[in-house]
């Protein structure tokens, strides 16, 4: 099953750095976030990745270009009239990636629709490439297999962003929570699975995903949501950045799922 992953916005909220590549390629501990996201579908089996590209397609299109060079040992021999390069102690993911141009200012759904004619007409998952989750993909698939219908998407409820405070009912404060569930609304969290039906749904290049496709869907009963309770992060701003990169550096990752 392939995994299509959505790489093409602008990022304008962490245009900090993502005025120099795109968003999915800003490092966590020296990796591409976007690497970190096959890492979790690749745990699991899942290493057929199609990926879509939009703002700064090229610098993805480099670093998977160069990947076996920046990851492995390698020895140049200027001594061989041929230039001879040698590779020792490659350690590159047994991945399948195609990298597909789907327009500078298209929006999610029409990203999605581009690329139609590299799914096979199959069943497909996909995903956004700025947020790295625990979610157990096994169990995401047996939940959409389960329910026949054309589209489930994974549903989380992230935590606030501030702490709480615990009171009485006259005010005196009991204690803290530190940054307790939001309002406890479930949210899309990406981590979607789609039948080819889907793709009746999805309108042109200047169509959210989001909007009218998932909204139509749902309508006709079409969406299922599937329930993650563990951890989710988006990377959003800088500050969703550095968390995550504290959160890497600790060796205590949660969405790092992989040995």
């Amino acid at each position: 099953m392939k995994v299509v992953i959505l790489a093409g916005g602008y990022g304008t909220r962490i245009s900090e750095e993502s005025h120099l590549k795109p968003k999915p390629m800003i490092d966590i501990g020296e990796k591409p976030i976007l690497w970190h996201i096959m890492k979790i579908y690749s745990h699991f089996g899942y290493r057929d990745f199609v990926i879509c590209l939009g703002y700064k397609g090229y610098y993805v299109k480099e670093y998977f270009a160069h990947y076996v060079l920046h990851e492995s040992n390698v020895t140049f021999d200027f001594t061989d009239k041929n230039e001879a390069i040698t590779y020792d102690q490659t350690a590159v993911e047994p991945w399948r990636v195609c990298l597909v141009n789907t327009g500078l200012d298209t929006q999610t759904a029409g990203r999605v629709l581009r690329v139609r004619p590299y799914l096979d007409n199959e069943t497909f998952m996909l995903t956004y490439g700025d947020g790295v989750a625990d979610v157990d993909i096994p169990a995401l698939l047996e939940f959409h297999r389960s329910h026949g219908k054309l589209a489930t998407v994974t549903a989380t409820q992230p935590t606030g962003r501030f702490g709480a405070l615990q009171m009485d009912g006259r005010g005196a404060v009991e204690g803290f929570q530190e940054k307790p569930p939001g309002d406890c609304s479930w949210i899309n969290a990406g981590f979607f699975v789609f039948e080819p039906g889907v793709f009746d749904y999805l309108g042109g290049d200047d169509t959210f995903l989001e909007k009218e496709p998932l909204e139509t869907l749902a309508r006709d009963g079409q969406l299922v949501a599937f329930r993650h309770r563990r951890f989710w992060q988006p990377m959003d701003t800088l500050r969703d950045k550095n968390h995550l990169e504290k959160l890497w550096q600790s060796g205590k990752a949660p969405w790092k799922v992989w040995d």
